[in-house]
C-alpha cells in the first residue's frame, strides 16, 4: 500500500496535532456528523480532508428539504449556507471549513453556534481545482445569527 501525502496536507496535520491533543488529552478528536445530499461529490472530498486531519466524520444522506431544515434549526441562514452541514461537539460547521479552523474552534470553545464558509470557494477543502485558490473567510456564527471573521484564507 502506498500513501501519498502532499506537503500542504502533512503540514496541516502536523500543525493540528497539538490542537487535537489539547481538545481531549488521551482521546481522539470528537467525531462529526455530516449531512449532505447524495449527489454532492465535493462533500465527500471535504470529509476525506477532515479525516486526513484527524477528525472523525460520519456521513448522513438526506434530501434537500431535510438538509434545509437542519441548517435552519442550527442557525444557518441562506447567506451562510453551503452544500453540507456538520454537527460536532455542540457546534454547527457549515460548508467547506478547513480542519485547522474546526480544531481551533474546539480548542477555544467560544460561546457561538459554530463556523461557516458560505458558498463553495475554489481552493477550500473539498473544492480543490489544480492550483486555483479564491480568497475566502471562515465566519464565526454567533447565537444571535451575527457573524464575524474567524480566519482568513488565501489572502495576500
Amino acid at each position: 500500500m502506498t500513501l501519498n501525502f502532499s506537503r500542504r496536507r502533512l503540514l496541516t496535520v502536523a500543525a493540528a496535532m497539538p490542537v487535537i491533543a489539547a481538545i481531549r488529552p488521551g482521546l481522539a478528536a470528537p467525531s462529526m456528523t455530516v449531512y449532505r445530499t447524495p449527489t454532492c461529490g465535493c462533500c465527500l472530498k471535504w470529509v476525506a480532508s477532515m479525516r486526513s486531519a484527524g477528525l472523525g466524520a460520519s456521513l448522513v444522506n438526506v434530501d434537500q428539504s431535510e438538509l434545509n431544515e437542519i441548517k435552519a434549526s442550527n442557525g444557518i441562514t441562506s447567506g451562510l449556507a453551503s452544500c453540507h452541514t456538520a454537527l460536532v461537539d455542540g457546534y454547527v460547521i457549515e460548508g467547506h471549513v478547513p480542519a485547522a479552523d474546526i480544531l481551533r474552534l474546539l480548542a477555544e470553545r467560544p460561546a457561538a453556534r459554530g463556523l461557516a464558509v458560505p458558498g463553495m470557494p475554489i481552493g477550500s477543502p473539498g473544492m480543490e481545482v489544480g492550483d486555483r485558490r479564491e480568497p475566502f473567510d471562515t465566519l464565526l456564527v454567533q447565537a444571535d445569527g451575527q457573524s464575524s471573521v474567524f480566519a482568513e484564507h488565501h489572502r495576500r
